[in-house]
């Protein structure tokens, strides 16, 4: 049995679905941009249920970069301690860590893998629409069939780019790709260079993120020739919709510290509407406050005249003084 079946289904309804409803606002049934604009509502649909998703990977990750100087420290305390126990104590401490700051390393990662069996989904739809065959549920063989006779810009959407001689494919497919990688190397570029606290920016987290910023692009590049273009339509969407959606995120939510936390406050206090312990605190910060001047001590300083002191009054050698008390 198929285990993409429940997904492949659900992914066949939204596309069947979205293209009888533009069919019937007057879009042609067999014209590219129908289809293309079916696989744009299947997008927004996907992506409007990951919502939720986001908000908890924009949680976490605003709570990994607020842990990263703790994580700092614990491993500066276990720098050079190869031994097997302080590995595991390591390891426990640093489990122990993320649980309390509720944070994920993995987070980031988290929509693209919830993704990728609906991205593997559409694939196989629509490869096997792309050659006529019927789908397991809405997709019967006549649509498969208007599929795979459309075309944008004189370029079928079933067709990839290392399999079609058609020139409109390829430039569609370049163009394509380049969009692809662009829009998913400012995404995470917004993330670094906008939603970064500057005290976890040597951190490995931050390192990893800035990996991440190149790997992403290459692979889109080296897998997009592979890909109808159909599937290129919607993994283009589905870019467009992250940056936009954490562009927003950023600029309302921004991880304390960072350049964007920043240009908020500055929003807000131009329109008056920052908080007042923020407010206040700013203000001070701001506004030099006038200190008295403090005199120099210099190093030869007059002393002060001792005392007077009343001398003792003198003995005989018989212990008795001889002042004698006037009469």
């Amino acid at each position: 049995m198929d285990i993409l079946w429940p997904i492949k289904w659900i992914v066949e309804f939204l596309l069947v679905t979205f293209h009888t409803v533009f069919t019937a606002v007057g879009f042609a049934s067999d014209a590219g941009v129908t289809w293309v604009l079916s696989i744009v509502g299947l997008v927004l649909v996907v992506r409007a249920a990951l919502i939720p998703v986001f908000v908890r990977q924009i949680k976490s990750q605003r709570n990994m970069l607020l842990v990263q100087p703790e994580l700092q420290k614990l491993q500066k305390k276990y720098k050079g301690k190869t031994d097997r126990e302080s590995r595991e104590k390591f390891a426990a401490e640093q489990m122990a860590l993320y649980k309390k700051s509720g944070s994920n390393p993995l987070s980031s990662c988290l929509p693209l893998l919830i993704q990728m069996p609906i991205f593997s989904s559409l694939f196989f739809v629509l490869n096997d629409a792309q050659k006529g065959h019927g789908g397991i549920g809405f997709l019967s063989v006549e649509l498969s069939k208007s599929f795979a006779s459309s075309n944008l810009f004189g370029a079928p959407l079933s067709a990839t780019f290392v399999n079609s001689p058609i020139i409109e494919v390829k430039i569609l497919a370049a163009v394509m790709i380049l969009l692809m990688t662009a829009s998913q190397f400012f995404t995470q570029r917004q993330i670094i260079s906008k939603n970064q606290n500057p005290a976890a920016a040597s951190s490995q987290y931050m390192q990893t993120q800035k990996i991440m910023m190149y790997i992403f692009p290459v692979i889109f590049a080296i897998s997009g020739v592979s890909f109808p273009l159909g599937v290129m339509f919607y993994w283009l969407t589905s870019n467009f919709w992250t940056m936009g959606q954490q562009f927003i995120v950023i600029r309302n939510m921004p991880t304390p510290g960072s350049v964007a936390h920043k240009a908020q406050q500055e929003r807000l206090a131009r329109k008056g509407k920052l908080p007042k312990a923020e407010s206040a605190s700013e203000v001070v910060e701001a506004e030099e406050v006038p200190r008295q001047r403090v005199q120099p001590v210099g190093k030869a300083r007059a002393k002060k005249p001792a005392a007077k002191t009343t001398p003792a009054p003198k003995t005989t050698p018989n212990n008795k003084p001889t002042n004698k008390p006037k009469n």
